[in-house]
């Protein structure tokens, strides 16, 4: 169990620590707001993860294989990080003219509930970890029991938050030593990653149709 669960956190960990948008999201996010919101956008990360991560287990990456559910999915997902990235990209011209709306600035629940949409909005996540799970499993690190398994994911979804943690506080302290200025840059290249990170998600689903 205990090869499991070390396994788990290191594949959860691992897998947020990749530059994409969840994670230029949540930099931008703590940025902006302050370290409860980053923790909140970390929160949803790794819910998502693991409910994915599941999934990937129980073989629910099969349906993927239907190509018009895989167009539709892969297209959906590309919009909601269009929009998100594209809302992001107006707020942080917003901010930098002076305009920001106070309920704009973000809450910990609100954060949580875009995250959540953020990181299910790209269904291949899903054989992502149905490949590294299978790659596990070749590896003897989940086992052959459904305890192993099980603590395997709960070890995914604790790695996941904690570099979602990391990244939170390192942005929060930093947050606090740089001028508006240079946040409101970050803010901005941010939201146009995520934006582009939308574009190659909508041109792989159409390019793989």
């Amino acid at each position: 169990m205990g090869g499991a669960a070390a396994a788990g956190f290191g594949l959860g960990f691992l897998t947020a620590a990749q530059v994409g948008p969840i994670w230029l999201l949540c930099l931008r996010s703590t940025l902006r707001s302050g370290f409860r919101v980053g923790i909140a956008i970390g929160a949803g990360a790794a819910v998502v993860d693991v409910a994915y991560a599941a999934l990937g287990v129980a073989g629910a990456s099969k349906l993927l294989d239907v190509a018009a559910l895989r167009v539709a999915l892969g297209l959906a997902g590309a919009a909601v990080l269009a929009f998100l990235g594209l809302r992001s990209l107006w707020s942080a011209f917003r901010v930098r003219l002076g305009g920001e709306a106070p309920e704009e600035v973000g809450s910990p629940r609100s954060a949580f509930a875009t995250s959540l949409g953020a990181t299910a909005s790209n269904p291949m996540t899903i054989v992502s970890w149905a490949a590294i799970f299978s790659a596990a499993s070749t590896a003897n690190a989940v086992g052959s029991s459904t305890g192993a398994a099980v603590v395997l994911l709960g070890g995914v979804c604790v790695g996941s938050f904690v570099w979602f943690s990391i990244l939170s506080a390192a942005v929060a302290w930093s947050r606090r030593r740089v001028g508006p200025r240079l946040v409101g840059v970050v803010d901005a290249v941010s939201a146009l990653a995520i934006v582009g990170f939308a574009g190659l998600l909508g041109y792989r689903t159409l390019r793989d149709a």
